[in-house]
């Protein structure tokens, strides 16, 4: 019989963790939150201080009974759920459930799932903490508050099944604002010179950019003022009037946090922040390697922070040393960003001597590549910085000024390790540009003038998305995902060759919000409540005084626009289409999937049609109109019209005019739409 149990939220975490332990200790899953807030009512009790009324989860009853059989028959019951607010909650619910005092010994936490520090944990338990529990409980109860008395308003005005939630709307109104200014955006003209210039002792030729006129900067705004500009320096003499050697630096990132992570492995990997996320869990978790047996690969995947143990700074040195050699390492300190939060180290992995290669078989491809991409990152971080040799010249001819510039990499440094790619900039290119000296003459092969337009910012993407959400305290590193998926799994955004569009249903949700919510609905109002939640934590605030503060001025601001609104009906945009039915008009409505017609007669007449929606490129196969249409996960495809009547045209990518298409993609696509078809299927049986 077992003398010890060990609760932790997924079985995977526990079939690593019993491989570490004796016989005498059992390990068990909660499989994450056993106690929430009811679904089918508010659920706080506002009259007495914001009591939430937690219940058992729904079909977790027999899991619930098999733990405290298992606690029954144990001296000690140790809680060792993950180590952020979250798992901190969990390990509070578990501890009411099997009769716990919260002040005993029974939490333990690991950063890692390695023998010797699930080994050192177990020996050190300590109380629950109930700052983190509080911290997470606040947000919990703010949430629910916020999304079940703004919800109705969303249900009576726009459509009922809709939701409102305080992060995910702030970041649908970050998309929908970007989606405007790129609508607004106005394109300005300019233009460019550039000479193509020839070193007449190397004969090598080099290019240089137009930058003024006498030392100051010139911007060309339009083809009249190029042509004046090439009629002054036609005829003149290219002299060198100054030259600049130098040596530019340029230092590794540091180890990935969960924003930078996921932000990289978007760029690199093309993978979407739940990928990511599930994935990194899988490798924090366990995986067997032939070599160690089942270990957790890397640390805890949530953190903010970029701080590394000593222990592992001294493994990287020396696997940089020995493999690279001395002038390769360097011992670096990253400073954490305003408002992270410290308590677990960056993202690396947990043994160095676990080289990617060395395990690619014993993983995933999808984990080798986020192993890969975590572990180079980690080294890099404690290497040498890659050096360049740098020139620069400026060049005159009549008083304008041209400048050119190269540079040469001379020491690789953590590039030979990482140099793809870090955080976005790819890695610069050798642009050499020959010898030259001061008052020589360089002769003028051509000039070149170049327009061009200013361009819109660009839609978000996942990874610039949760950048901005960083950046602007919004939400923390367990909750980035989460965000994303919510605002897509409701149809108020759609993700295109990765970049998040606002739908129309979004769009309106956003207005409605923006314009009746505008105290809540704003990024200073939730990054101020992200910084109350981290109050809690270090027990600085009390979590119950922080959602007074904030319930006050919201019950009123509901009631205000309750009553705005009470009279007020959204207009139906009519279509030009008339119902077949009854004659009447019908009218654009929003569902589960999208925009669709429907008649305004209803409930006498309930006809219903989609909304086709065509591109201006004819079908490359028959010449007719092509659709765009959508799978059951809202991906789009194209199609045409008389598919499949009498044409098999059907494709992922939009089609280009003059562009040839075979019938291998056809099978590809419509293989995959069956297989979502079956996978959905799959899961909806699961269910019941």
């Amino acid at each position: 019989m077992p003398d010890k149990l060990i609760i932790v939220e997924s079985p995977a975490k526990a079939n690593t963790i019993k491989k570490f332990l004796g016989g005498n200790i059992k390990v068990m899953a909660s499989m994450g939150h056993i106690r929430d807030l009811p679904k089918s009512k508010l659920g706080i009790d506002i009259e007495h201080d914001f009591e939430p009324e937690y219940i058992n989860i729904r079909g977790k009853g027999d899991l619930i009974k098999s733990l405290k059989n298992e606690a029954k028959k144990c001296s000690k019951v140790y809680l060792a759920t993950d180590p952020d607010r979250e798992g901190e909650a969990i390990a509070w619910h578990l501890a009411y459930i099997l009769d716990i005092p919260v002040d005993s010994l029974c939490r333990v936490t690991f950063n890692e799932i390695t023998k010797e520090t699930v080994q050192k944990a177990i020996k050190n338990p300590r109380t629950i903490d109930m700052n983190l529990t509080d911290a997470q409980q606040a947000r919990r109860v703010l949430d629910r508050i916020v999304g079940y008395k703004i919800s109705p308003i969303l249900w009576k005005k726009v459509k009922r099944g809709l939701s409102a939630g305080r992060v995910q709307s702030v970041a649908v109104k970050l998309i929908v604002d970007r989606e405007e200014e790129i609508e607004n955006f106005i394109p300005e003209e300019y233009w460019n010179i550039y000479a193509i210039l020839i070193e007449p002792k190397s004969e090598k030729k080099f290019e240089a950019k137009f930058y003024g006129k006498d030392g100051k900067k010139v911007d060309i705004h339009t083809k009249e003022e190029v042509d004046e500009i090439l009629k002054n320096i036609k005829n003149g003499k290219f002299i060198v009037d100054d030259v600049k050697k130098g040596e530019k630096k340029r230092t590794p990132a540091p180890p990935f946090t969960t924003s930078t992570m996921q932000q990289e492995a978007s760029r690199k990997l093309s993978f979407t922040l739940k990928k990511t996320m599930s994935v990194a869990q899988g490798l924090y978790e366990g995986v067997r390697v032939a070599e160690k047996g089942t270990v957790g690969l890397i640390t805890y995947m949530r953190t903010d922070s970029t701080r590394i143990s000593e222990e592992a700074r001294s493994a990287a040195k020396e696997y940089i040393v020995s493999t690279y050699g001395e002038k390769y390492y360097e011992n670096r300190y990253y400073k954490a960003k305003q408002n992270s939060q410290d308590a677990h180290e960056a993202i690396r992995p947990t043994y160095i001597d676990l080289t990617p290669e060395k395990i690619k078989g014993d993983l995933t491809l999808d984990q080798y590549k986020l192993y890969r991409l975590i572990y180079n990152r980690f080294i890099a971080s404690q290497m040498s910085a890659a050096l360049y040799d740098t020139v620069s010249a400026s060049i005159n001819v009549n008083s304008y000024n041209f400048r050119a510039s190269g540079q040469t990499l001379k020491f690789k440094g953590f590039m030979t390790l990482y140099g793809e790619m870090v955080d976005g900039v790819a890695e610069e290119e050798d642009t050499s540009i020959p010898e030259l000296e001061v008052n020589q003459e360089v002769i003028k092969e051509k000039l070149d003038a170049k327009q061009s337009f200013t361009e819109p910012p660009p839609r978000y993407t996942e990874a610039s998305l949760v950048k901005v959400l960083e950046e602007k305290g919004i939400g923390r590193p367990s909750t980035y995902s989460p965000i994303i998926t919510t605002i897509i799994d409701r149809r108020y955004i759609e993700k295109e060759q990765k970049q998040l569009i606002p739908t129309d249903l979004g769009k309106i949700v956003n207005n409605l919000l923006t314009e009746n919510f505008t105290d809540i609905i704003n990024v200073e109002f939730t990054a101020q409540i992200e910084e109350d939640f981290d109050k809690i934590a270090e027990g600085q605030e009390e979590w119950k005084k922080v959602i007074r503060e904030f319930y006050g001025p919201f019950e009123k601001e509901i009631e205000k626009v309750d009553k705005e609104l009470e009279h007020v009906e959204l207009v139906e945009e009519v279509s030009d289409v008339p119902c077949e039915k009854c004659g009447r008009m019908m009218v654009v409505k929003y569902g589960k999937y999208g925009k669709f017609l429907a008649c305004p007669g209803y409930p006498e007449c309930k006809n219903t049609k989609p909304i086709v929606e065509t591109i201006d490129v004819p079908c490359p196969v028959c010449g007719s109109k092509v659709q765009i249409r959508k799978t059951r996960r809202g991906k789009k495809y194209y199609i045409c019209e008389n598919n499949p009547a009498s044409c098999n045209y059907i494709s992922w990518n939009k089609p280009k005019v003059g562009e040839k298409w075979t019938p291998s993609e056809e099978k590809i696509v419509k293989k995959a739409r069956k297989t979502r078809r079956k996978r959905t299927t799959k899961k909806t049986k699961t269910k019941k």
